[in-house]
């Protein structure tokens, strides 16, 4: 039985990637906001357990582990959870980079930081739900693909560094995905969401489960899913 760390597990890409985890057994540990979020997220999945950090508060992160224990092996750190909020560079002021830096690229940093002995330990995997905007960024997107474009930085250095370690680490690229995050994206473009028009979060979560139960003779390193229809 494998353990998997999760963020961003309570919607979307996240939760389908928990629902195909749990199924199967695997042991989860999931990523909280609060105590209260930590319960709601344990009740979705029987037998999980919750570790408490404001991801939005990176500083604070450390902190909040060293009151709860840390598990001392780890087979995957799957990072999912994610904000976006758009606008033209001319407009956005400092507070709308900091939350999309913050989540999106320094608390993934700090994360996989504080999980590195417990990696190690496993000879784990870190893999990272980055964008398409990742790879491109598009008017009125520049905090978030700039969030998103560090993100693969991040993880291009750690696979680098980590390779001695037998850690793996991939990048996954979605495209539009029927999620929460995406309804929001078309609200704020002034366009109607249909989910049925975006890749659907079960897609994106058959990928991170394939790169995860590769055999030890090969690694994904950067896998784009880009919509079907």
């Amino acid at each position: 039985m494998a353990t998997h760390l999760i963020t961003g597990a309570g919607s979307g890409i996240g939760a389908a990637v928990a629902r195909r985890l749990h199924a199967r057994g695997d042991d989860l540990i999931l990523i909280a906001r609060d105590a209260g979020r930590g319960k709601e997220l344990t009740a979705l999945f029987p037998g999980s357990r919750a570790l408490v950090a404001d991801l939005a508060d990176p500083d604070r992160i450390s902190w909040a582990f060293s009151h709860q224990p840390l598990p001392d092996r780890l087979d995957s750190l799957l990072h999912i959870a994610g904000i976006v909020d758009l606008g033209p560079v001319g407009e956005l002021r400092p507070k709308t980079w900091h939350q999309q830096l913050n989540l999106n690229l320094i608390a993934p940093a700090e994360l996989t930081r504080l999980m590195l002995p417990s990696l190690r330990a496993s000879r784990g995997h870190v893999l990272y739900v980055n964008s398409g905007a990742g790879l491109t960024a598009h008017a009125e997107w520049g905090a978030y693909a700039a969030s998103k474009h560090g993100l693969k930085a991040l993880a291009d250095a750690l696979r680098a560094e980590e390779k001695p370690n037998g850690i793996r680490v991939t990048s996954v690229y979605p495209g539009r995905t029927a999620t929460p995050m995406q309804a929001k994206v078309r609200s704020q473009e002034g366009e109607s969401y249909d989910p049925g028009d975006w890749i659907d979060p079960e897609s994106v979560a058959t990928t991170i489960l394939m790169a995860i139960d590769l055999p030890r003779d090969a690694e994904v390193n950067d896998l784009s899913v880009r919509p079907g229809r």
